[in-house]
């Protein structure tokens, strides 16, 4: 696929996209790592957060995006930002904290990925990694319905991004063979969203991107406007100019 990320239109939402990455740093048990690897590290802003909290690790941040891992190193200059296949990647050698936020849902196969990562970890290393959950919710049915809507059909619905649909019991079966202890959560966020079509927005940092990619000027302005419709009427704006967004996100904190 085409590197059609926008760091700028993905942090319009930083302080919203953060407070999961924090609320999983926060379980992640692990005092002194002497290497932390943080898997899809896009702008490098969250990356920035474990070398804060591990100041005596080395800390990687791995990504696929060039435009991202520019924005992560020109931010974040003393860290290590390294280009990388997400899904095939493997550490040289085992690793103490292997996290990931808002990154693997991009990615299949997870039976095979998941166990692969835990045995990348050092004895008594965590895999952490946050996963958005948005397939059900109007933000994404929209974006399917919007995509089958116009001329643009061909282009845009080959374009939807597809996530896994695994149940949360499938990621413990495939993990606590391997693991010592294993967390896992679910939590819906109640995103109080400002500006005008702010979640339409907010999709253009992430699982609007392919599609507005795969389609010409005129046709990105047909199903945009389709799209807005859609969203003004599955989120309406309060009184006070703020949408609510609630956005579903699961969480696996396992330790080896």
């Amino acid at each position: 696929m085409t590197d059609v990320w926008n760091p700028a239109q993905y942090l319009k939402f930083a302080d919203e996209r953060t407070r999961p990455a924090l609320d999983l740093l926060a379980r992640v048990p692990h005092d002194a790592p002497k290497t932390v690897v943080d898997l899809g590290c896009g702008a490098g802003n969250v990356t920035a957060l474990l070398a804060r909290r591990w100041p005596g690790a080395r800390v990687t941040g791995i990504d696929s995006s060039d435009a991202m891992l520019a924005k992560a190193r020109a931010a974040h200059p003393t860290i290590e930002f390294a280009a990388g296949d997400l899904a095939a990647f493997r550490p040289p050698a085992p690793v103490d904290v292997l996290y990931s936020n808002a990154a693997l849902h991009w990615l299949s196969d997870h039976a095979r990925l998941f166990p692969a990562l835990m045995d990348g970890l050092a004895p008594g290393g965590v895999f952490a990694a946050q996963m958005p959950r948005p397939t059900e919710q109007p933000s994404h049915v929209s974006m399917a319905l919007s995509a089958a809507a116009g001329p643009w059909r061909a282009k845009a619905t080959a374009a939807l991004p597809r996530y896994p649909r695994h149940a949360v019991a499938d990621y413990y079966d495939w993990l606590a063979p391997r693991a010592r202890t294993l967390d896992i959560w679910e939590t819906i966020y109640i995103h109080a969203l400002k500006g005008e079509d702010a979640v339409v927005e907010w999709t253009k940092g992430t699982a609007l991107r392919p599609v507005l990619a795969a389609l010409d000027d005129a046709e990105r302005e047909g199903f945009l406007a389709d799209y807005r419709a859609r969203l003004r009427a599955a989120y309406p704006r309060r009184p006070d100019g703020t949408t609510l967004f609630p956005f579903r996100r699961l969480f696996i904190v396992a330790v080896r």
